[in-house]
């Protein structure tokens, strides 16, 4: 086909690309093709006059069937239209301004949406530098890649993709994700696109997750991380170091593990004992008084585990360790509450500009899964793990004594008796039956819920990372993978620690050392100030336009307000797009003053 000098134009693709994206040119301008001889695509011309690019197909052997071009290559596109095709694309879409092109071609679907004005964002995915540095020589893509709401991203690896999208993706600020595969292109490197699709669809479960919990608790994670400022601005408190720990959950196994703690107990070979809040009212029925207690629900319902006063004084004599976002009301049961951040945006941030933290895993969403980071951050290299079901066992819901038992006996009447409200509690999921493989529970039965599985998977994966050993005590639920293997060599601090300090730039949230914090109150001040210098978003005018209006430091005050932005939107759904960042300014400082005015 005849047209433009295909090594201008890839000359021409690349200096624009340079300005972009300096390392992925020089990359792809290392490997400047032959283009009279090219090995990836040949490039036909459409009925309309446009280039398509053609996917050499070389699972043909020589001499077979290769009568005419398209026997022995594959277009990506129309060969009658392409720019029409790309069009008819892009209108198919329902309010979405995040597209994620699998392949990009011509790049004839690009370039329609960045016409459309509702496009916020796109990133285009591709497979083999040397094919596409082939298809730079193509047609002239300078204003595609001179086009900031344009990313490229090739041959990443795996694992890339996951941790991209969640800068990319924000639904708080109204951002809608989809998806836009180039079929060709994509079944020809069917792996690596489902590779990149799969690492897609579990960044967006994630971030999906995230936001329906945002939505319907950023408000209150605001609020309780403001208040709590104050309790953490009395000074750091020392923690202990640590050979071995047991963290206890709140699954019925418990009622039957709690006599096998005890009697370590009485023989001297306990190890430190960390109870989860809702296990505390269980330990203490058993005779047992665990070493440390850890908190990380910002609901107000986390105070019923520590009644009656029992159980409250219990927390003046050891240490609770409690979320930056957990109730104010639990900070007043402890002499000293230990903080730490769980990897909030709001406590991320007031780490990095304020005072360190310990900072604790909070990414498996449950509090036993922030006791085994706990126990790793204390310097244990043996955890043992007890009362974590991750599951219903025999139909039962959680170790006896625990918090739903007064509860539901407070609540229960002649028309609903007690077992009414158990089982309402247990079939408020859908549940599937399970049966536990030959060992302790054999004969025995449980249910799960996806959201138990996922809690499970995920404190099973965080075990794989961790360098101290995760030892699961045999249950009646479902089973969980140990890790017994001896842990990697570690460093001098500390007997049986991990070589890390328990507190200190290393091991605390933030990545700024902080020598002297200011008081709590002043913090809260100069935080206030930086939310109303955030910028008034003009109408209209997309999230990733106004982001990239912003500074380094006034783009991470903005990540601390965006959960709170979801749990407006949910209770303000009107407000659409960016038109919430002026709404949530307003919010936040009126709940700054209303704080410092106590």
């Amino acid at each position: 086909m005849s047209g433009p000098d295909p090594y201008a134009l890839f000359e021409g693709n690349i200096g624009c690309l340079r300005d972009r994206d300096r390392e992925l040119a020089e990359r792809l301008a290392a490997l400047r093709p032959d283009f009279s001889a090219p090995l990836h695509y040949r490039f036909m011309e459409a009925r309309n006059g446009d280039p398509v690019p053609a996917l050499i197909d070389r699972s043909c052997p020589a001499g077979q069937d290769r009568r005419t071009e398209q026997a022995t290559a594959r277009p990506l596109h129309s060969l009658f239209d392409p720019r029409r095709e790309g069009e008819r694309l892009i209108s198919t879409l329902d309010g979405e301004d995040f597209l994620v092109f699998l392949g990009m071609g011509g790049a004839y679907q690009v370039e329609a949406a960045l016409v459309r004005t509702e496009t916020d964002r796109i990133l285009v995915v591709e497979f083999g530098l040397r094919g596409f540095a082939e298809l730079l020589g193509l047609r002239d893509l300078r204003s595609l890649f001179a086009d900031p709401r344009l990313r490229l991203l090739v041959d990443p690896r795996p694992g890339v993709l996951e941790r991209l999208i969640p800068d990319l993706y924000l639904p708080a600020l109204g951002t809608a994700i989809r998806t836009l595969p180039l079929r060709p292109r994509v079944e020809a490197a069917g792996a690596e696109f489902a590779s990149a699709a799969a690492d897609i669809r579990a960044a967006i479960g994630r971030i999906s997750a995230d936001y329906s919990v945002q939505a319907h608790f950023g408000i209150r994670l605001f609020k309780n991380t403001l208040r709590n400022l104050l309790w953490a601005g009395t000074g750091e408190v020392p923690l202990p170091r640590i050979q071995r720990a047991a963290v206890c959950g709140a699954g019925p196994s418990l009622d039957s593990q709690i006599p096998r703690i005890a009697e370590a107990r009485r023989k001297g070979r306990a190890p430190f004992l960390i109870a989860t809040d809702t296990s505390l009212p269980a330990l203490l029925n058993g005779a047992l008084e665990p070493d440390a207690v850890i908190s990380i629900d910002c609901q107000h319902i986390s105070y019923r585990h520590f009644i009656p006063p029992r159980r409250s004084n219990l927390c003046k004599t050891i240490p609770l360790f409690l979320d930056l976002a957990s109730p104010p009301s639990l900070a007043s049961l402890a002499e000293r509450p230990v903080f730490f951040s769980a990897g909030h945006p709001l406590s991320a941030y007031i780490a990095s500009r304020w005072r360190p933290f310990p900072l604790i895993d909070g990414s498996g969403g449950n509090v036993t899964h922030a006791a085994v980071s706990l126990a790793e951050t204390l310097g244990a290299a043996e955890i043992e793990l007890y009362g974590a079901d991750f599951s219903y066992p025999l139909g039962r819901t959680y170790a006896r004594g625990t918090y739903i038992f007064p509860y539901f006996e407070t609540c229960q009447n002649r028309l609903e008796p007690l077992e009414t409200f158990f089982s309402r509690f247990l079939y408020r999921s859908p549940l599937e039956k399970r049966t536990p493989p030959a060992g302790p529970a054999e004969g025995t039965w449980y249910y799960e819920t996806e959201t138990l599985i996922r809690y499970r998977n995920s404190l099973e994966a965080a075990g794989k990372r961790m360098e101290a050993r995760l030892l699961p005590a045999a249950g009646l639920g479902a089973p969980i993978a140990g890790y017994p293997a001896a842990p990697q060599q570690r460093g001098a601090a500390g007997a049986g620690g991990s070589g890390r300090p328990a507190t200190g730039p290393r091991q605390v949230a933030g990545s700024r050392q902080i020598t002297e914090p200011l008081p709590a109150r002043e913090f809260l001040s100069r935080y206030r100030e930086q939310i109303r210098a955030l910028p008034p978003p003009l109408p209209g005018k997309p999230a990733g336009a106004y982001l990239a209006g912003l500074g380094n430091e006034g783009r991470q005050v903005l990540a601390t307000l965006l959960p709170l932005a979801a749990a407006l939107r949910r209770k303000e759904p009107e407000r659409v797009g960016v038109e919430i960042i002026g709404r949530i300014r307003d919010y936040a400082t009126g709940a700054i003053d209303r704080v410092l005015a106590d």
